[in-house]
């Protein structure tokens, strides 16, 4: 709520969603088909956790906080950006680099995209990562990696020893 407040506060273009937590009515189009204990259970449900609308704003700027901030939480922050290398300034302008979402259907974009941004996952056009992918970021967002020969490898030590082949007598 506070990250919502602060986008509000210093100016960003709140587009969807905003302050207070989801509602029951929030996730399902059609109601009748829930009772009314399981949409209690629901509504309590959300009261109880740190939930958030999911929300959009537009016109963001890099010294805002939801900019820099990694929220973790349905919140998108978009501003314009007029060249693709002033893209990749300002996705890779921040502390955190856990995943980037690139939309594009230009296939040498993608690579040169995929080369240039600092995060541990890139997703192109919405295409989820394998399943044996590893799971992991850059920066603050971690230098660890769940997943895979890569998750296996933060379990292994890897010992240097010298002097094994000497003779002592």
């Amino acid at each position: 709520q506070n990250y919502i407040q602060s986008g509000i506060d210093q100016g960003a273009t709140l587009l969807v969603g905003g302050l207070g937590k989801s509602t029951s009515d929030d996730d399902s189009e059609d109601d009748s088909e829930d009772d009314s204990s399981s949409g209690d259970k629901l509504r309590q449900h959300y009261q109880d956790g740190y939930y958030v609308r999911p929300t959009i704003f537009a016109d963001c700027t890099p010294d805002m906080t939801i900019w820099k901030e990694e929220i973790f939480g349905p919140v998108l922050c978009m501003t314009k950006y007029t060249t693709e290398k002033e893209a990749i300034e300002l996705a890779n302008d921040s502390p955190y680099g856990l995943t980037h979402y690139v939309h594009t259907y230009d296939k040498e974009r993608r690579l040169r995209l995929a080369k240039k941004l600092q995060a541990g996952m890139i997703v192109m056009n919405q295409v989820e990562l394998a399943r044996s992918a590893p799971f992991g970021g850059v920066k603050q967002s971690g230098n660890s990696r769940e997943g895979g020969v890569w998750g296996l490898e933060d379990f292994c030590i890897v010992k240097a020893v010298s002097g094994l082949s000497g003779d002592d007598e």
